[in-house]
């Protein structure tokens, strides 16, 4: 089946095609590093590492490029004495880098700043100009050095977002009073007094540094080339950002993206996530109370067009889907005890393909999981050696494209918290104590014992090879 995705410009679900089958490109807008990371910031990322593996799973190869913008209003105005604008940046950037990896988002194949990219960014300004589609402030303007992109000599420009040019709002990035049009954006801002000289560069139009959306198209060019695959960020960008990088690249004769891709936002108990309504939800303080696999579940569960509301109970449901899949995927192992890597033996289902080809169908495709966990856990109360195999092949290949094998070695007991190794081991101690009673015939101690067990919400398997716990609904 040919994969579909949803294309944001077209309004409507497109087959896709890449430019070239053996490398699908693929480019993300990344974070701005003012600030830490939030819930909504991991959904996004997460989101894009799902459609690459599985583009990767479809075709030869993905070249995946997530920018870091370095320098910008917000990452200025956050500096302080102690901590220039520049080190601040390193330091929110390895705070993504940590988070996006502790729940298993794959790391980029190429991963620009922002700042390395100025001659870049400052070579398409000058296109821009020479086309007639930008022009800079009058050198004795209170806007001096600011170089602005001229909206209404693009007749195209609203067509990502469908919008009239007169019915948006002006541009709050520059001073206005060097603007044609108050819709114009900046491209260049000139260095203004009480900026500091280290976040300025020299160029045609006196020292200053790039606007924000200039960024993302010199970045996307250098890397990727002229026209790519998918461009890909948050729906919140889609205005300005997505529709500014779009005008200024095409003005300047770069075909640019070919398909639109956008995932939801993030919401907490049905508001939308915001630091002025106290229920931001940073990555750190998710990452310190919940298991990365299930934080992993939780943010991948939903549709990623769809908006995910944060909730009390979301990680523990993703919790109790993880430790089924889990306590399948170990009673096979056990059941079948074999040294051959049984993985090599899955073939995707059908049902699952279906589902990913179809504008990433996540929620329908883990659906798909946990039909094929119920089957195998039938095959296993039968007794059917051949068909517990196959399930767990099944299960192994589908919830590794998605990231959510529970057995990878990134995910298992041995890398979990001191509070699952306390837990370990008290179960453990009791499963001993147990079988010490039973070797005594004390039926009635053995039995409390696996009665306190079982209240705990804790099931036991007593096998030839031993008794195995597992928290299991």
């Amino acid at each position: 089946m040919t994969v579909q995705l949803y294309d944001t410009k077209a309004q409507t679900l497109r087959d896709f095609v890449p430019l070239d089958p053996g490398n699908v490109t693929i480019y993300v807008c990344g974070p701005t590093v003012q600030s830490g990371p939030h819930i909504g910031h991991l959904r996004g990322a997460l989101s894009f590492d799902i459609l690459r593996r599985w583009l990767a799973h479809r075709f030869e190869r993905v070249t995946f490029v997530r920018n870091v913008t370095d320098i910008d209003d917000k990452v200025l105005a956050n500096a302080t004495d102690g901590e220039p604008w520049w080190a601040l940046a390193y330091r929110m950037e390895l705070a993504f880098t940590r988070a996006y990896s502790a729940i298993g988002i794959l790391p980029p194949t190429y991963e620009p700043r922002a700042t390395a990219s100025i001659p870049q960014m400052q070579e398409l300004i000058e296109r821009l100009i020479a086309a007639g589609h930008a022009y800079a402030a009058d050198a004795v303007s209170d806007a001096a050095g600011d170089v602005y992109f001229d909206v209404r000599s693009w007749a195209d420009y609203g067509s990502l977002t469908n919008q009239s040019l007169d019915a948006m709002e002006p541009a709050a990035d520059a001073d206005p009073r060097g603007k044609r049009d108050p819709r114009d954006f900046a491209l260049w801002k000139g260095a203004k007094p009480g900026e500091p000289t280290s976040a300025t560069w020299d160029s045609p139009w006196g020292p200053g540094r790039p606007g924000w959306h200039i960024e993302c198209s010199a970045m996307s060019r250098r890397y990727l080339g002229a026209e790519f695959d998918i461009h890909g960020g948050g729906l919140d960008l889609r205005f300005p950002h997505h529709e500014n990088e779009l005008a200024q690249s095409t003005a300047a004769g770069d075909a640019f993206a070919r398909y639109w891709v956008h995932n939801g936002l993030v919401t907490v108990n049905g508001q939308k996530m915001s630091k002025s309504l106290f229920n931001f939800v940073l990555a750190e303080d998710v990452l310190a109370e919940r298991d990365p696999l299930v934080v992993r579940y939780a943010l991948a569960a939903a549709h990623y067009r769809s908006n995910l509301d944060i909730t009390p109970t979301t990680f523990d449901e993703a919790e109790a889907a993880l430790d089924r899949i889990r306590t399948f995927l170990e009673r096979a192992l056990r059941a079948v005890r074999t040294g051959d890597d049984v993985r090599i033996m899955g073939q995707v289902p059908d049902r699952f393909a279906t589902a990913m080809d179809d504008d990433l169908g996540v929620p329908q495709a883990l659906a798909a999981v946990h039909e094929r966990v119920r089957e195998g856990n039938s095959a296993l109360d039968a007794g059917d050696r051949d068909a517990v195999l196959a399930a767990f092949a099944d299960v192994a290949i589908m919830t590794g494209i998605l990231g959510l094998d529970p057995l990878d070695p990134q995910w298992t007991r041995a890398g979990a918290s001191a509070e699952a190794s306390a837990l370990d081991t008290l179960v453990q101690t009791m499963i001993a104590q147990r079988a010490d009673a039973r070797a005594a015939k004390d039926w009635a101690a053995a039995d409390r014992i696996r009665d306190a067990i079982a209240a705990a919400g804790i099931t036991l398997e007593d096998s030839a090879d031993g008794t195995h716990w597992s928290i299991y609904d």
